[in-house]
Parts: C-alpha cells; sequence; structure tokens
C-alpha cells in the first residue's frame, strides 16, 4: 500500500517527495528542528469515485475530476488487478495521447479542458478487466 500512496501523491504532484535521498536529512533539520514552513507549496488533486461496477460485455467509464490545467500536464490511466503489480493503460494530453499497445483497442481516454475532467472509457470488459484504477498526472 506504501508504493501505491506514494505513487498517487508523486503522480499528484507533490514535489517535495522527489528530493534526492542524500538531501532528505538536511529538509528534516530544516523543517522540522527550525520550525521553518515551505511556502509556495501545492499538491494538485485528483478524485475519482470510490467505486464502479459493471457487467461483462459493458462499456466502462470512469471520470477523473483534477485541479490542474489540463493543456499543461499530461494524465495517465493505470490499474492494477488484485494481486499483480501496476500496468499502465495510456496517457492523455491537449496534444496527444499514448497507450500501451495490447490495451489501444480496448480503451481511450477523453479530456474535457472546460471541467477539467479525465474520463476513462473502456469496451466489452471482461473478468480480466477486474483491477483498481488509477488515474495519475505527470509530476514534472
Amino acid at each position: 500500500m506504501f508504493s501505491i500512496a506514494l505513487l498517487l501523491l508523486l503522480a499528484a504532484g507533490c514535489k517535495f517527495l522527489l528530493i534526492h535521498q542524500s538531501h532528505s536529512f538536511f529538509l528534516y533539520n530544516l523543517i522540522i528542528k527550525k520550525n521553518l514552513f515551505l511556502t509556495g507549496f501545492k499538491c494538485e488533486q485528483l478524485t475519482q469515485p470510490a467505486s464502479v461496477t459493471v457487467q461483462p460485455g459493458q462499456r466502462l467509464t470512469i471520470t477523473c475530476q483534477v485541479s490542474y490545467s489540463l493543456s499543461s500536464y499530461w494524465t495517465a490511466w493505470i490499474r492494477q488487478p488484485a494481486g499483480k503489480g501496476l500496468e499502465w493503460i495510456g496517457w492523455k494530453c491537449t496534444g496527444g495521447s499514448h497507450y500501451k499497445d495490447s490495451l489501444k483497442s480496448k480503451f481511450s481516454i477523453d479530456l474535457d479542458a472546460s471541467s477539467k475532467t479525465v474520463t476513462l472509457n473502456g469496451q466489452n470488459v471482461q473478468p480480466g478487466d477486474t483491477a483498481v484504477y488509477y488515474c495519475a498526472r505527470d509530476p514534472q
């Protein structure tokens, strides 16, 4: 669970987590021991439904509401079947998209910049598509 939480924090743009490990002791001393606070620190929010249930053969639609500009960052969809590792589905930004070869005929990603939503669409979902699905933002 820690690695998933870390991935989600990194994907959400919490850049303080990207500090190289050799700098972490200095950062700890600066913030904790000197009681200093980071200014200008910002994490983005990505919100998606707690659960979505579909029947085999149906269409899957999961919408992710984001707090950032969709023209500035790409957004990815990742899934994790029970007991397995993370599987990248694809990413999209206003300038393009890219999908995992084996999944590009099954999934598509739509952006709506005005409502700041990124939607994952799946066709003809099957029991093998059962997983936890995550939306994630480019950390750069």
